[in-house]
């Protein structure tokens, strides 16, 4: 059963470690976590957390010398939870009055087209709640399904990590799909921000954030929904 008081929301974390074949590291973006897990239980709400795989994924976007990834990692409501993340089959969506589809690369690999992930999503959505997705987080929207056969994003306003950002970090040709061009296939109007500059759009009961700089205002945006 949902709590009577405040909201509870999950958060979705990718388990995927290596850019493609090339050795680099990848995983779940830290600053996207962080910021957005802050807000949210400040304004009263429960965060609870999901990673692919299940236990503790892979990690990017550390700043050893930020105190709040710092207090973060080592909090049992924060890092502690996510040690021992069940995988999203593991969980009951109707649980839930938000989702929020983490970023960082590894999403790109282990987010689109995962059934549960699917399932989540679309209940949450179709309970009423909200549905938030940063930077490569987007990913899990792709193939989205409603109960009606319609892709979720088919007529809303979105963002995401965007095709000219890929090719400027020369992951273009890494990278498994485009997720911009991905995303525009299936009816969603996208829009995006120069460079690295924060960019948040919210249509409906659906948030999407462009980059690692826009965890903050979609934390805010969707906290500002669940008050609603």
């Amino acid at each position: 059963m949902k709590p009577t008081t405040g909201r509870t929301a999950l958060f979705v974390l990718t388990s995927h470690a290596e850019l493609g074949t090339t050795g680099r590291p990848t995983g779940f973006h830290l600053g996207e976590t962080y910021e957005p897990w802050e807000i949210l239980r400040e304004a009263g709400h429960r965060v609870e957390f999901v990673s692919v795989e299940g236990g503790m994924p892979p990690i990017i976007g550390h700043d050893s010398a930020d105190e709040g990834h710092t207090a973060f990692l080592s909090h049992p409501e924060g890092g502690g939870l996510i040690k021992a993340a069940p995988r999203p089959q593991d969980v009951d969506p109707g649980r839930y009055d938000a989702v929020y589809f983490v970023g960082g690369h590894g999403t790109m690999w282990d987010f689109r087209g995962h059934p549960a992930l699917e399932e989540i999503g679309r209940t949450v959505f179709e309970s009423g709640g909200v549905v938030a997705a940063l930077c490569h987080g987007p990913a899990a929207l792709v193939d989205l399904r409603l109960g009606t056969g319609r892709h979720l994003i088919d007529g809303h306003r979105i963002t995401s990590f965007s095709q000219e950002g890929e090719t400027a970090r020369g992951l273009d040709t890494v990278v498994p799909f485009p997720l911009q061009g991905a995303l525009e296939e299936r009816g969603a109007v996208y829009s995006c921000a120069p460079g690295r500059e924060p960019h948040v759009v919210v249509s409906g009961r659906l948030v999407t954030g462009q980059n690692p700089a826009s965890a903050r205002g979609l934390g805010n945006a969707v906290a500002a929904l669940l008050a609603s």
